[in-house]
C-alpha cells in the first residue's frame, strides 16, 4: 500500500514552520485518529489509518508516526520499513530517539544488516538502542560482537545483562550464562526481571543434576522476593521441573499459576513422556482438551513419543489422525515417532507406508530406524526397499552406525558380495563407528 510522502519546500525556512506544525498541533480530530493507530490489533490497519490521515490532511505528529512504526515493525516488511523511514526523514523526526529506537527494532528483525548501518549512523543511542543491537548480534551468530557491544555500553540495566545473558545461554554457552547472572546479582546488585529468570531456567533444564540444583535456588529467589508467577515465568519453571524428571514438582507449579497456556499443558506432557509416566501423559493430554486448550505441534510430539515409549500402536495412530482436528500438518518429527511405533510392534508394511506418503522428504533418521526395525524383524525384503535410498544420504563423519546396519542387513539378506563391496567402501571412506561410552561423575569433596 503506497503511503502519500510530504516533499520538503523549496524554501527552508517554509518548510521548517511547516514540519513545526505539523508535529506540534494536536486538534480533537488528529487525538481520535493517533488513539485510533495506537489501540488497533492489526499493523496493516494502523498504515491504513495513518495514510488516511495524510489523504485528509490531518496534522501528524511524532506520537502518530511512532505508533505507526512501532505496529508495523512485526511485520518484518523491509521495503516497508525503508519506505517509513524515507518518510520520517522527510517529515524530520530523524531526531526523534524513541522513533529511531522503533525503526532500529524493526530492521534488526527485518535485515540486520540495514540495522548495524544505522546504528552506526546514529547521533543519539540510548540503552533500548543498545540492547536491540546485542540481541541482534547474537541471533546472527556473531556472539564475540554481541559482548563487545556489551563491554562498550556506558550504561547498563537489567534489560542490559539480559540480553547478554540470553546471548551465551541460547548459542548453548550456559555456564558462560549463569557466571554472567551471578555477576549481575552479586557485583551489579540488579534485581533480574522476568526475562533473564525464565532464560536461566531454560539452561538450567539443559544442565542435568548442576541445572536442578540452580533451577531449585532460582526457584527459591523467586518465592523470597514475591515475583508474580506469570505465564512465562510459571511455564519455565515447570519445564525445567519436568525436564529434570520432577513431574509431582512440576505439578504443583502448575496448579500454582493462575493462568496457564499451550506451552506450559506441553511442557508437562513432554516431560512426562520423556521419563516414562505414559499413563500421566494421557491423562494431562485429555485433560488439557477438556480445558479448551488447543493442542500444537509439540503437544502432539510429547503424547506420541509416550505412545512410542509404550507400545501403544492403535492409539498413536489415533494421536496422529487427530492432528487433522486441529488443522496441523504432520511434521518431521511426528512421521520419525509413527515409523518408529510402527516398526518397533513390527509392522513394517504400515511403517513403510508413513513413509512412501509424507507430506516431507524422509531424512536419515527416519530411514535409519526403519531398517533397524527390519534387522530386528529379520526381514530383508522390507528393508531393501529403502536401502538404496539410505545410501544416496550417508555420511561418512556422521552415519557410521548407520553403515553397520546396512553391512549386517546385507548379511541378514544373504547378499554377501554386497555386504563385502559395502564393507570395503566403508574402509575406502574411513567410516568409524562412534564407541559406546558411560561416564562416572566424581564429587570432589
Amino acid at each position: 500500500m503506497p503511503l502519500v510522502l510530504y516533499r520538503p519546500l523549496k524554501r527552508p525556512l517554509v518548510y521548517e514552520v511547516v514540519r513545526l506544525l505539523t508535529s506540534t498541533i494536536s486538534t480533537s480530530a488528529s487525538s481520535k485518529w493517533i488513539s485510533a493507530i495506537k489501540n488497533t490489533s492489526s499493523p496493516t490497519k494502523s498504515l491504513q489509518i495513518y495514510t488516511q490521515m495524510q489523504r485528509q490532511s490531518i496534522p501528524v505528529d511524532s506520537f502518530a508516526v511512532l505508533y505507526t512504526l512501532t505496529s508495523c515493525t512485526h511485520l518484518q516488511n523491509l521495503p516497508l520499513l525503508r519506505h517509513l523511514h524515507a518518510h520520517i526523514s522527510k517529515l524530520g523526526f530523524t531526531s526523534n530517539v524513541y522513533i529511531m529506537s522503533s525503526l532500529l527494532h524493526g530492521y534488526s528483525n527485518a535485515c540486520f544488516d540495514d540495522a548495524r548501518v544505522m546504528f552506526d549512523e546514529m547521533p543519539e543511542r540510548t540503552i533500548v538502542t543498545w540492547n536491540t543491537m546485542i540481541t541482534g548480534f547474537s541471533r546472527s551468530g556473531n556472539l564475540n560482537k554481541a559482548r563487545s557491544l556489551f563491554d562498550e555500553m556506558p550504561i547498563r540495566n537489567t534489560a542490559s545483562w539480559s540480553a547478554i545473558i540470553a546471548s551465551y545461554i541460547n548459542s548453548g554457552y550456559q555456564k558462560k550464562g549463569i557466571t554472567l547472572f551471578h555477576k549481575m546479582l552479586m557485583h551489579e546488585k540488579l534485581k533480574p526481571d522476568h526475562f533473564s529468570l525464565c532464560t536461566i531456567l531454560s539452561a538450567c533444564g539443559h544442565m542435568e543434576t548442576f541445572g536442578l540444583i540452580l533451577g531449585k535456588s532460582i526457584h527459591g529467589f523467586i518465592i523470597r522476593n514475591k515475583y508474580n508467577l506469570n505465564v512465562e515465568l510459571g511455564t519455565s519453571l515447570v519445564n525445567m521441573y519436568a525436564k529434570s524428571g520432577f513431574l509431582k514438582v512440576a505439578s504443583m507449579v502448575f496448579n500454582m499459576m493462575q493462568y496457564t497456556n499451550v506451552v506450559s499443558w506441553t511442557s508437562l506432557i513432554c516431560g512426562a513422556a520423556q521419563h516414562g509416566y505414559i499413563n500421566e501423559a494421557r491423562t494431562l493430554f485429555h485433560e488439557m482438551q477438556e480445558s479448551h486448550i488447543k493442542p500444537n505441534e509439540f503437544t502432539f510430539t510429547g503424547i506420541l513419543s509416550a505412545c512410542v515409549h509404550a507400545g501403544l500402536v492403535d492409539e498413536g495412530r489415533k494421536y496422529f489422525e487427530m492432528m487433522k482436528d486441529y488443522d496441523l500438518k504432520p511434521k518431521i518429527h511426528h512421521y520419525c515417532c509413527m515409523v518408529d511405533l510402527f516398526g518397533k510392534a513390527g509392522e513394517l508394511e504400515d511403517a513403510y507406508e508413513i513413509i512412501i506418503n509424507m507430506e516431507v522428504d524422509a531424512n536419515i533418521n527416519i530411514l535409519g530406524s526403519y531398517l533397524s526395525s527390519c534387522k530386528v524383524q529379520c526381514n530383508f525384503k522390507m528393508a531393501e526397499r529403502v536401502i538404496d535410498r539410505v545410501m544416496e544420504m550417508l555420511n561418512p563423519e556422521k552415519d557410521g552406525a548407520v553403515y553397520c546396519l546396512i553391512a549386517d542387513l546385507f548379511a541378514l539378506g544373504e547378499k554377501w558380495d554386497d555386504e563385502e563391496r559395502f564393507r570395503r567402501l566403508m574402509v575406502t571412506q574411513n567410516v568409524r563407528k562412534t564407541r559406546g561410552a558411560s561416564f562416572i561423575r566424581s564429587v570432589d569433596k
